[in-house]
């Protein structure tokens, strides 16, 4: 049984290659933010606390997040193995991570501010089915339509420059500290840039091709 973490800014394509990384070895993919973004599309309790935390850029609580965290984890559909995204965050969720859970490696994905700003404000969802687009680098066939669904595409809450520059000031505070917990742990780090742009569909032949160096 193996466990990864991906971690990485806002837009670095944690998603997409974690996606990918759970393909190719038979893990469980786990997207903290996929979950909170459920909840916020469904209006429950959790998705409005959610919602306000989000449109203002901030990142969401400890203990909200690891409460999400254990109850997904909690539900052990993921007999091979499990490489999770969005998750941890800072030093104290990474360090109540490591307390449950035996984590056999950890990808940190690196990006320049001014592509995070390019791949952010430009990304779009479907409403409805909740298909990935991205304006300049995989934009759809019909402007502001989803070509599986013809559902409306809408910018996320937390994809505008004021709630991006809020969140890229608290992540280079907050990331650098979670990643270091895991090596004083024995845990092996790797970093590497992430490379490749596309947000959207065929993002699955764009994984990062930088040798990633261990730490």
């Amino acid at each position: 049984m193996r466990k990864y973490v991906i971690m990485g800014v806002q837009g670095s394509g944690k998603g997409t290659q974690s996606q990918m990384l759970a393909a190719d070895l038979d893990l469980v993919h786990i997207g903290v933010g996929d979950i909170f973004r459920w909840n916020v599309q469904n209006h429950t309790k959790l998705g409005a606390q959610v919602r306000r935390t989000m449109a203002a850029g901030e990142l969401v609580g400890d203990d909200l997040v690891e409460s999400v965290v254990r109850d997904r984890l909690t539900q052990h559909d993921w007999n091979f193995g499990f490489i999770i995204d969005g998750f941890p965050r800072n030093r104290p969720q990474a360090e109540f991570f490591l307390e449950s859970y035996d984590i056999d490696g950890v990808i940190v994905l690196d990006l320049p501010d001014s592509e995070v700003r390019r791949r952010v404000l430009n990304r779009r969802l479907c409403a409805d089915c909740g298909m990935d687009y991205h304006l300049i680098d995989s934009s759809p066939k019909v402007t502001g339509r989803c070509d599986s669904c013809g559902g409306d595409l809408v910018t996320r809450e937390d994809d505008t420059e004021e709630a991006l520059a809020v969140r890229l000031l608290g992540l280079s505070r907050e990331d650098g500290p979670g990643d270091r917990a895991f090596p004083s742990q024995g845990v092996r780090v790797h970093r590497g840039r992430a490379a490749g742009t596309r947000c959207g569909p065929g993002a699955d032949q764009e994984v990062s091709r930088a040798g990633p160096d261990d730490r």
